[in-house]
């Protein structure tokens, strides 16, 4: 089964997980992009007939992703264009030049006058129909590559330079050096501080750091910016338990369990907790 490596993972330093770390490298490279044109949009379309082969999702500044039947990112680089649309009814008469560069500059009019959806707005979408698979995941295998999805956009900013400093910070951070990795999280939420990952990114940095109180207070902020980011519930479980507060470690787990269901590891957890914390039903 494919594994997630999730934010807790880093912060505590276990093996329960998900992904593995050289999945954090497409990740890294993402977070390095510069592009952010908005123009496209976001698309989810078929990859195939009947959906067949999967479906593509493509988000302004993002490489496409094809993501499989079963949940699975199936390549993320050189996507194949989706067959054009069929046709139907009479064929219309050919226009003259002078009539196609009319009706271009028509449609170019349109375009332009027509709103804008948001960076946020256009984020939000693509996390929305995310996270409606995510729930209806059949299995931990298939949350899998849906969550590896959902984790590439939120690790991915509107801004140019502070993409490039999150793939600085994670390699640093990976590479355990993590004075270097605080300082380039501290100047990433400077930037952009309602980017949820930059606090998560950084309480991983603190809690290795021994900072358990800042890491605490980091997840809390990420959560606030990002309520379904079920990986942090985890990582403020974790640390909480390590707290002895083992009430709202059971809490927090619960609720990355209500977004994720499919945890075999988390569930275990829960099920240990709350036997300790609640104790067994008669």
């Amino acid at each position: 089964m494919q594994s997630r490596v999730f934010s807790f993972v880093l912060i505590c330093g276990l093996v329960l997980a998900p992904r593995p770390v050289a999945l954090f490298a497409p990740d890294v490279a993402l977070a390095a992009g510069a592009g952010n044109d908005l123009g496209g949009g976001w698309i989810e379309e078929d990859d195939g007939q009947n959906g067949s082969a999967g479906t593509i999702l493509r988000f302004p500044g993002m490489p496409p992703m094809r993501v499989g039947p079963d949940g699975h990112i199936l390549s993320g680089g050189s996507m194949q264009p989706s067959a054009a649309p069929r046709r139907s009814g009479a064929l219309k008469p050919s226009l003259s030049p002078e009539q196609r560069a009319k009706a271009a500059k028509a449609e170019a009019l349109k375009r332009a006058m027509a709103p804008q959806k948001t960076h946020a707005a256009l984020r939000t979408a693509m996390l929305d129909t995310l996270f409606k698979r995510l729930g209806k995941a059949a299995d931990a295998d298939e949350a899998s590559g849906i969550a590896v999805a959902i984790q590439r956009v939120w690790l991915h900013s509107d801004s140019a330079t502070a993409n490039l400093l999150m793939a600085r910070a994670m390699a640093a951070l990976q590479a355990g050096h993590l004075p270097l990795a605080l300082t380039l999280f501290d100047r990433i939420i400077i930037l952009q501080p309602d980017w949820a990952e930059a606090w998560d990114k950084r309480a991983a940095t603190r809690f290795l750091g021994g900072d358990l109180a800042g890491a605490i207070a980091d997840i809390r902020q990420a959560l606030k910016l990002e309520p379904r980011h079920f990986s942090a519930f985890a990582a403020l479980g974790f640390a909480l338990q390590k707290e002895g507060l083992d009430k709202l470690a059971l809490a927090a787990f619960r609720k990355s369990l209500a977004l994720d269901p499919q945890q075999p590891q988390i569930q275990k957890i829960v099920d240990k907790l709350s036997i300790k914390v609640e104790g067994r039903d008669i």
